[in-house]
Formats: structure tokens, C-alpha cells, sequence
């Protein structure tokens, strides 16, 4: 890559990373509270995983993020994908409460 590339992209790049250093820390919290929702939900014999609340949490997130000027597939994959892993998330932890 040019110096002048480099040296043009890297305001750019610092403000991505920036950026990247706050999703890992909301994504931290946001496992932190899957798993005690998790243990609370295998507590009390509730599924791991509801769709009714999967569809809720994808869709106002899809939408929020179109309203500030988001690809609205852009949002949807990403929220499908968060979801994806938490919902693993919580059925793993629900079948090691089940041993």
C-alpha cells in the first residue's frame, strides 16, 4: 500500500478502531446479561430460546438502525448473526444446568 494511501485512510481507520473498541465492550456486557438470562430462564424451566422475542429483538433493531440511515440487510444480518450466537449461547448453558 502507498504512503499516500496509508496516510489518507488512516483518520478513517482510527475512528473504525474507535468504533471497534465500543462494540467489544457492549458486546462484553450484552453476553455478561445473556448468561444470567440464561440461568435464570434454566432456573424456571423456561426455553432457551423464544421466537416470539428473537423476532422482537431483530426486527426493532432492523428498524432503528434504517431510521438513522442503516442498509436495512446490513442490520438484518448483523442482528441475525448476534442472535444466532446468544441463542447457542443460552442453549449451551441450558444443557450443562440439565447434567
Amino acid at each position: 500500500m502507498t504512503e499516500f494511501i496509508a496516510q489518507t485512510l488512516k483518520p478513517f481507520r482510527k475512528k473504525i478502531d474507535t468504533l471497534d473498541d465500543q462494540l467489544v465492550d457492549l458486546l462484553v456486557e450484552r453476553e455478561k446479561i445473556i448468561r444470567e438470562v440464561a440461568d435464570i430462564k434454566a432456573e424456571n424451566n423456561i426455553a432457551p430460546v423464544l421466537q416470539d422475542r428473537v423476532d422482537e429483538v431483530r426486527e426493532r433493531n432492523v428498524t432503528r438502525g434504517v431510521k438513522k440511515g442503516a442498509d436495512e440487510n446490513y442490520m438484518r444480518e448483523i442482528y441475525t448473526k448476534i442472535i444466532e450466537l446468544s441463542c447457542e449461547l443460552e442453549e449451551q448453558i441450558a444443557q450443562k444446568q440439565e447434567l
